[in-house]
């Protein structure tokens, strides 16, 4: 579930006038998956507030990194048994006795579908439609008067059973993970009618029932689902994925007519003397959750971004294969385009104009497009005037969001190279190496294949060097835009833009090699002939 759809708060307050409880919560809130967390730490233990601290974040972690091949049930019930077993195995080692101790709830949120499970007796809630019910199970002993004392904790044996559940969600509904310090406090009446203000009115609640001092550790973490996934719908229909397509199939009325891309899943198509390009999902895609959810995030993106920037997308309702449809755009590829003579200077800035307004538009959205290069910029004419559109989407990601060197490796940043995420920075050096490329034919660091680890220490040859036509002006924005140091480097899109569009205001670029001399060339010229005067002056003064 994506971070637009979903609403987290959180907060917990130690017992009476303590600043640190034992209680510790954790959410976090990724692309696919939404986890949170609430341990509280056995009061009766030494190191119970310890425990609730690493249980949260081993299992958010262990969630966030999980074997895509496993199932979440196995995910949850492996890795909440495993760090129960290193608090159990570490207390004994250090203190001969359960010591590190807590109870634990957890819930993951993916895609319509809640999982949970708990060890002890903090609680998850579940309301829907003003009705509230307990999910979990209690581990606490049944006798009256013996309700506090845990049956099952995290820590307290080798072995450890969680209780665990499933559930569908809908829009609308509320979960609540909370200690025994919140719902010893508050009725279910009272926790009910509270949840829509969030888990901060919550535990207040309870605190003010106290005058503020708190007879023991209070916590709460709401989950609200403001509208289930959009991309949901896109996976989970029953949709053919076939192996191999051919010239003239036809498929819900697009007749196929040749291949675009080797894969052979993208194709020239036509339907009622219109052209089209169909996009299929990959075979492997029906053995592969990964690929199938790349494939529908690509979807996604296609049918969301609607700018001039890109081609038209959609998704035909009653499609029988799973693919989605592009308008087809007449024209040649950037790196086609130029592939006998340079880009124009004028083509140029207009080139740099259309990439940063692009990269604008996706930023306002969370988005950045992750492979920018020539071969996914179409050159395309409308109305006599040649103009440009982004062809791929399968890229696009949210920003921060990629650390891996997925895209291509010659217009990768730096620090791409060294896992640093997808940024403004690394799309501006993007923009740069298309830039440098569509200008002089040639790569500013040579062509780097995949799994090579380059260096970046080499001087980049001067633009204006391999194609006299640029000016200074752009050849300093170009420069400035693959600067390896990234303090020197544009750091956003406007910063660019707005040198690209007053070439007046560009200052020189220099590379930090250049000399003094070179850096000031203007001024040492007029030193020097000040100089050379003041000399000549003198020689006449004192003949």
């Amino acid at each position: 579930m994506s971070k637009q759809n979903i609403e987290t708060s959180g907060l917990t307050l130690a017992k009476g006038t303590q600043l640190q409880g034992d209680d510790f919560f954790e959410i976090k809130v990724m692309d696919t998956i939404t986890v949170a967390v609430v341990c509280d730490g056995v009061g009766s233990a030494m190191q119970g507030a310890e425990a609730a601290k690493r249980t949260c974040h081993f299992l958010v972690h262990s969630l966030k990194n999980r074997p895509k091949s496993w199932s979440m049930e196995k995910s949850i019930k492996h890795f909440i048994e495993n760090i129960n077993r290193v608090l159990y195995m570490e207390s004994m080692e250090d203190y001969e006795r359960e010591e590190l101790v807590t109870t634990l709830t957890l819930v993951v949120i993916e895609g319509d579908r809640l999982y949970g499970a708990n060890v002890g007796d903090s609680r998850i809630y579940l309301q829907r439609n003003g009705q509230l019910a307990q999910l979990s199970h209690d581990h606490a002993m049944d006798e009256e008067g013996m309700e506090n004392v845990l049956t099952s904790a995290m820590g307290l044996e080798e072995n450890v059973s969680p209780y665990y559940f499933e559930n569908n969600l809908q829009s609308g509904d509320q979960i609540l993970l909370c200690s025994d310090g919140l719902y010893n406090e508050l009725t279910q009446n009272e926790i009910a009618d509270g949840l829509m203000m969030g888990a901060s009115f919550l535990v207040k609640k309870a605190s003010k029932k106290h005058d503020d001092d708190l007879p023991d550790d209070t916590t709460a973490v709401v989950l609200e689902i403001k509208d289930l996934d959009p991309r949901l719908k896109f996976k989970q229909s029953d949709l053919i994925v076939q192996e191999y397509y051919q010239v003239g199939d036809e498929v819900d009325g697009y007749e196929l007519l040749k291949p675009l891309i080797q894969n052979n899943r993208t194709w020239l198509c036509e339907k009622r003397g219109l052209k089209y390009v169909i996009k299929f999902v990959p075979y492997d895609a029906l053995d592969d959750e990964v690929m199938l959810d790349l494939f529908v995030k690509e979807v996604w993106m296609a049918k969301r971004l609607k700018a001039g920037f890109f081609p038209k997308a959609v998704v035909p309702k009653n499609r029988t294969h799973r693919y989605y449809i592009m308008a087809f755009v007449e024209g040649k590829t950037l790196k086609e385009f130029t592939q006998k003579k340079p880009l124009s200077v004028d083509l140029s800035v207009e080139l740099a104009v259309f990439l940063l307004k692009m990269s604008q538009f996706l930023i306002r959205l969370d988005l950045l497009h992750g492979d920018i290069k020539p071969e996914n910029i179409i050159v395309t004419e409308r109305k006599g005037k040649l103009v440009f559109k982004m062809i791929d989407f399968g890229s696009i990601t949210e920003a921060y969001s990629n650390v891996t060197r997925a895209g291509t490796p010659s217009y990768l940043a730096p620090e791409r190279f060294r896992q640093s995420p997808v940024n403004e920075q690394t799309e501006v050096y993007a923009i740069g190496v298309t830039l440098y490329e569509a200008l002089t034919q040639r790569y500013p660091f040579g062509e780097i294949e995949p799994f090579q680890t380059p260096s970046f220490e080499k001087k980049i040859k001067e633009p204006t060097k391999l194609n006299p036509k640029i000016p200074k002006w752009l050849e300093s924005v170009v420069l400035r835009a693959l600067e390896t140091d990234t303090d020197k480097r544009y750091h956003n899109y406007s910063e660019m833009q707005y040198e690209v569009t007053n070439p007046e205001k560009v200052k020189p670029y220099f590379d930090k090699g250049t000399s003094f001399i070179e850096r000031n060339e203007k001024m040492v010229y007029k030193v020097g002939f000040i100089v050379m005067f003041i000399l000549n002056i003198c020689q006449i003064l004192f003949r």
